[in-house]
């Protein structure tokens, strides 16, 4: 501290007194202050104070002396091993409610902020249009099915129809047709003759007859040849008629088998029972029948040939029957076009009732009644959703992993969260799912890892950024270096860096670098500053590393 001398006078002197001024002394106007000084002052302090930290460092073993190597003893101490992202909150469940249809809002029963639960309306939507494409889809469906009742209904009669049997018993004496052809329906397509069996028709006087009966036995005699045939009564006419001489008779149908000579010019007479016909009658072959077709089509099969014997309703050929078959599948496929028009009418008026897909809390209601509701608008109108629904009972998030740590992470693991906007406080929570389905960029993979939040915080909300650190293990107290301190060779061992002969000074200032030694260690598990050794060093040995000046620097600066 400077300080000012004040001059006494001398003992026993004689006091000089001073005459009073005249007038009072003129004071000088005080000097302006330089605005350049307090810079100046500043860089010249800044100066001093980075002499001194060199000073500091070269005195005091600090990395400093050689301005590239830093120094790290090998120390015990507790490691945490863990992997870091970051993300951003999100509830557990949300639902942004979407929908393809729109139209008028004639009901939406909830606000922002209520909570709602599963399968509660959010919206009613008009849905008039859909209504009546129901109605019209129904009676599509109706008539399809009244269809297909009809053609399984003629489906056994066309069966019926499409296959040739022979009418009667008896030799085919002429065919029409050929398998192949195409016959319409009523054409003829062979004639079958019984010539096995003749029938004669012959009166009887009424009294006679009223006593006869189908099958009674008969006796025929032909003319001619006087030959008896026996025979039994085939029909007996119903009525009677008038006889020759005016008399009452009635016809009876007599069947004899034809002994070979016997044609349809051939005449007999019968007795039944002693009782004579009133008269002769002429013979007819027993059956004389002719094939004709009952529908119309090809000919796909004809089975027989003239002059061969076939009995009654025997099968003598087919009718092609796919026509029948396909229209029955065409009217099947009408009826499942028309179920499943029907069926997306329904589906369609399902989407015109929205309910909520979750339990939550409203954080959006963009529409209410009388609103015309229309997504495609979005983007014109700006709003995305007509409303979100977030369910807030649990919290969680995404951090982005690193294929080198991937391997790493376990579902249950612990998780340490912190939120720059909540200061202060560390949430926990644990890993959720670990998704294996990665994004590659860079020729590097990442991939997402859900982490879930304990409890539910009030201060974490949707949208907050948060740090989470994985715990992968608690390696407990072991022996450590920092990671910058190892380096790893082609070869894949790991070595550090200690001091060789005459790289230290007296005080263990590191000053000549090139005496350094390579040592090879083994390493165990790390963090993202820390390393563990497993073999080649010892607690307390110094391991050195290159920085760069600048950093040195910065950090002596930074004390």
């Amino acid at each position: 501290m400077e300080s000012t001398d004040l001059k006494q006078p001398a003992p026993g002197a004689p006091v000089q007194e001073t005459a009073a001024p005249t007038k009072p002394a003129k004071v000088p106007a005080p000097r302006k202050k330089r605005k350049w000084l307090k810079p100046v002052i500043t860089l010249a302090v800044l100066a001093v104070v980075i002499v001194v930290l060199f000073r500091a460092c070269a005195g005091g073993g600090n990395p400093m002396t050689s301005g590239l190597y830093l120094p790290s003893p090998a120390t015990v101490q507790e490691l945490v091993v863990s992997v870091s992202g970051t993300g951003a909150i999100e509830p557990i469940h949300s639902y942004k409610v979407t929908t393809l249809v729109k139209g008028e809002v004639l009901e939406a029963p909830f606000e922002e902020g209520e909570t709602i639960h599963k399968g509660d309306l959010l919206f009613r939507i008009d849905s008039t249009d859909v209504e009546t494409s129901i109605q019209q889809a129904q009676l599509a469906l109706e008539s399809a099915q009244l269809s297909y009742r009809q053609l399984l209904n003629n489906q056994e009669d066309s069966h019926k129809n499409a296959t040739v049997k022979a009418a009667a018993s008896g030799v085919i004496t002429k065919l029409y047709v050929d398998e192949g052809d195409i016959v319409s329906a009523g054409s003829p397509i062979a004639d079958i003759l019984d010539r096995d069996n003749m029938k004669l028709k012959v009166p009887f006087h009424s009294a006679d007859a009223a006593g006869f009966y189908v099958g009674q036995a008969a006796s025929v005699t032909v003319d001619g040849t006087m030959e008896t045939l026996p025979g039994v009564i085939d029909t007996i006419a119903a009525t009677d008629s008038v006889g020759p001489g005016g008399t009452l008779v009635r016809d009876v149908t007599i069947v004899v088998r034809n002994p070979g000579a016997l044609s349809d010019s051939s005449s007999g007479a019968a007795t039944v029972d002693a009782f004579s016909s009133a008269s002769s009658g002429v013979f007819a072959y027993g059956e004389s029948k002719q094939v004709v077709a009952r529908t119309s089509g090809e000919l796909t099969s004809l089975t027989v040939k003239e002059g061969d014997r076939v009995a009654e309703d025997q099968v003598m050929g087919s009718f092609d029957e796919t026509d029948m078959e396909t229209q029955l599948e065409s009217a099947a496929i009408q009826i499942r076009n028309a179920e499943l028009t029907l069926k997306n009418a329904q589906d369609r008026l399902e989407d015109y009732s929205i309910t909520s897909t979750i339990d939550g809390t409203v954080i959006e209601k963009n529409y209410d009644v009388g609103d015309t509701l229309d997504t495609s608008t979005a983007s014109a109108t700006g709003i995305a959703y007509p409303a979100v629904i977030y369910d807030m009972s649990a919290l969680t998030f995404d951090i982005s992993v690193n294929e080198l740590d991937i391997n790493k992470i376990q579902v249950g693991q612990k998780v340490e969260i912190t939120a720059d906007a909540v200061e202060g406080q560390t949430f926990s929570g644990v890993v959720d799912k670990v998704n294996i389905n990665g994004t590659t960029a860079s020729g590097s993979t990442n991939y997402p890892v859900t982490v879930l939040v304990d409890g539910t915080p009030e201060e974490l909300k949707p949208g907050m950024n948060v740090s989470a650190k994985i715990i992968v293990e608690d390696a407990g107290s072991v022996l450590c270096v920092p990671v910058e301190a190892v380096s790893r060779g082609a070869d894949g061992a790991s070595t550090v860096q200690v001091a060789g002969p005459g790289a230290l000074d007296d005080k263990g200032n590191l000053t000549d670098p090139s005496k350094l030694e390579t040592r090879t260690v083994t390493l165990g598990r790390s963090d993202e500053s820390y390393i563990e050794i497993l073999s080649g060093l010892e607690e307390g040995e110094v391991v050195y590393f290159y920085q760069a000046t600048g950093s040195n620097m910065m950090a002596a600066m930074m004390g």
